[in-house]
């Protein structure tokens, strides 16, 4: 199992001509054109988060429903058709008013998203306002509570970011904030790469691309051996075009360089920086002529 360097060239024009493209459904494109890398909610996520608010809204309008029929209405003598009226004027602020209200002053988040680590944000990744809320809210009524969230169901597994109708029309998605807790690793150079990495030009790896070839270390050894060479090589093939030159070495082995030497270049880096602002500091913070100790 050699690292082969054959195929490097045509992995690297083909992930350049996808980065010409445009930006995945993943990435966020800024004014700057720097991309972003936003995680979209999943599907499974938006469905339990949805289901969540769905029996919280339809518990709270039951209860009000039973207190108002069988407390308020039967004991105040109201006139039927008020009664109606005012059942109506509970079913729309608790399925259509109170949604809009908590994901306004929750700035885009109820108690289903905060339980899956979802925030609702504009397709360009800014806090929501009204609008988009009110758009969402009136909507959210119509597939999600009248059609008993099939409308929305189905509209979410047909789009890229599980975006339902009011999304859609909106221009809003869920944006997954939670993030995993690291798991502590620690890279070193393997012996066979120790020349090599003396003189190894590694440029900074994408940083979906970096995670995922964290994550492939630190869970190698719990890994089948089959499905540790499989993706030691496709990861291998990924972080080729940034490496130059290729060392003739297993892939995982590769990639532990790979790895090593960024981190710690990037450590070297952030120290030195440090160094500057800690050289410049008593010129940004000090007063001139020593005020106002004079």
């Amino acid at each position: 199992m050699i690292f082969m360097t054959q195929p490097f060239g045509v992995e690297s024009s083909t992930r350049t001509s996808a980065a010409v493209a445009g930006p995945s459904a993943d990435e966020l494109l800024t004014g700057e054109a720097v991309a972003l890398d936003v995680r979209p909610a999943s599907f499974l996520l938006r469905s339990a988060s949805g289901a969540i608010d769905f029996v919280l809204y339809i518990g709270a309008l039951l209860v009000a429903l039973y207190v108002f029929v069988t407390i308020l209405l039967s004991d105040s003598g109201i006139d039927p058709a008020l009664g109606q009226a005012l059942s109506l004027a509970l079913v729309v602020t608790f399925l259509v008013v109170a949604p809009i209200v908590v994901e306004v002053a929750s700035r885009g988040r109820s108690l289903g998203k905060l339980a899956v680590g979802a925030r609702i944000v504009r397709d360009d990744g800014g806090a929501i306002s009204l609008r988009h809320s009110v758009i969402r809210g009136l909507l959210g009524f119509v597939e999600i509570y009248m059609t008993l969230g099939i409308l929305a169901f189905v509209v979410s597994m047909l789009n890229a970011r599980s975006k339902r109708l009011g999304d859609l029309l909106a221009g809003t998605y869920s944006q997954h904030e939670r993030v995993p807790r690291p798991i502590p690793f620690v890279a070193q150079v393997p012996p066979e790469l120790s020349v090599w990495a003396q003189t190894a030009d590694v440029a900074k790896l994408p940083d979906r691309l970096s995670r995922r070839v964290v994550q492939f270390l630190t869970q190698a050894d719990r890994t089948t051996p089959q499905t540790r060479e499989r993706l030691a090589h496709e990861l291998a093939r990924e972080a080729a075009p940034f490496v130059s030159p290729l060392p003739n070495v297993h892939p995982h082995a590769f990639l532990l360089g790979v790895s090593a030497i960024r981190r710690d270049r990037e450590y070297r880096a952030l120290m030195l920086e440090r160094e500057r602002l800690a050289r410049v500091d008593p010129i940004l913070r000090g007063l001139p002529n020593a005020f106002p100790d004079r």
